[in-house]
């Protein structure tokens, strides 16, 4: 990976500034029930700064709210983990929404109704970690704003990008992969779904997948496999990391949790590289963390004591392959 600092304070970071900043959509997912509709806050990037803010991390959100009932319920929902709204976020006519259609198996399909801009602002100070993804990368104007915030900073602050492929609200295939692969040269670190990968790349294995990000220029890669683990990969080494089981009462936020998990872990690391034992602990405290969410309803992130104490007695072995604990 590039040079950069992750761990400490830099001149970059002066005490007092968030070391995350997360850029994307916040949005309120709507669910139907026997009981009328229920909202609840939403959005990847959202999840993954109230993730973050949950297990501890200082961390500021920049959005675009609308100054409604909707919007409030989201700032409201952020500061209860102590996630800063920066500045220029309540910028939009109404708040976003993704109105969810459960179907017979548990599966839901999502109507959006999202507009997506941001003001001509940067941060004052960069973070360690910029994270950005989701619909904010790809839909106009707001993914202009991104990627110019992506320009400004990736040579000074760690970037990390989930893409969260949402179809319905994308162009062809071939203009989603266009944008996301003019992405990947602004980032360190990708991680993806392999329902992302098979929609991005159809028909490519995932460990080639990750190869051609990491050619992009990204110095990791990674693909979350659901019950089926996921791989971490960088230009030396792959590395597969077995699920954790785990009961599951719904999987909402898993993926995000994951992404929390990753850059807490990664911000962990302090100046140790992305070696084989490094990549097996992080990989090892990711999955973690959405096997703890898996097991509530909801997007609902573990604390840093939770993770801390459901990581207990588990080891990670040495090897091409982490062993994960089982979770009764």
């Amino acid at each position: 990976m590039h040079s950069k600092p992750i761990g400490g304070t830099s001149a970059l970071s002066p005490a007092g500034a968030p070391d995350v900043i997360v850029i994307g959509e916040a949005l309120v997912d709507v669910v139907a029930s026997p009981t009328g509709p229920i909202e609840h806050p939403g959005g990847s990037p959202m999840n993954v700064a109230y993730g973050l803010g949950r297990l501890g991390v200082s961390t500021a959100l920049l959005t675009s709210l609308g100054d409604d009932a909707r919007g409030r319920a989201i700032e409201a929902h952020l500061g209860r983990a102590g996630v800063e709204l920066l500045a220029g976020s309540k910028n939009a006519v109404r708040t976003a929404s993704a109105t969810a259609t459960i179907a017979a198996d548990g599966s839901a399909e999502y109507d959006f109704d999202v507009s997506w801009a941001l003001p001509a602002v940067a941060p004052a100070h960069l973070p360690k970690v910029l994270h950005t993804g989701s619909i904010a990368t790809f839909l106009a104007p707001g993914a202009t704003a991104v990627r110019a915030l992506l320009e400004q900073s990736h040579r000074e602050c760690m970037v990390t990008y989930d893409p969260n492929i949402r179809p319905a609200l994308l162009g062809s295939q071939a203009e989603a992969l266009r944008i996301f692969e003019d992405l990947v040269p602004l980032t360190d670190v990708v991680k993806l779904s392999d329902e992302d990968a098979a929609w991005l790349y159809p028909g490519l294995p995932l460990e080639d997948a990750a190869e051609r990000i990491l050619g992009l220029g990204a110095g990791l890669a990674v693909v979350t496999r659901g019950g089926d683990g996921s791989l971490l990969a960088t230009p030396a080494t792959q590395l597969f990391i077995p699920a954790i089981r785990s009961t599951v009462a719904d999987t909402i936020g898993a993926g995000d949790s994951y992404m929390a998990a990753l850059i807490y872990g990664l911000l962990s690391r302090r100046t140790e590289g992305l070696g084989q034992d490094t990549l097996a602990t992080i990989g090892h405290l990711a999955s973690k963390a959405a096997a703890i969410t898996v097991r509530r309803p909801g997007a609902n992130p573990p604390t840093a004591t939770e993770l801390a104490a459901d990581l207990e007695g588990t080891e990670v072995r040495e090897g091409t392959t982490a062993a994960a604990a089982v979770v009764p």
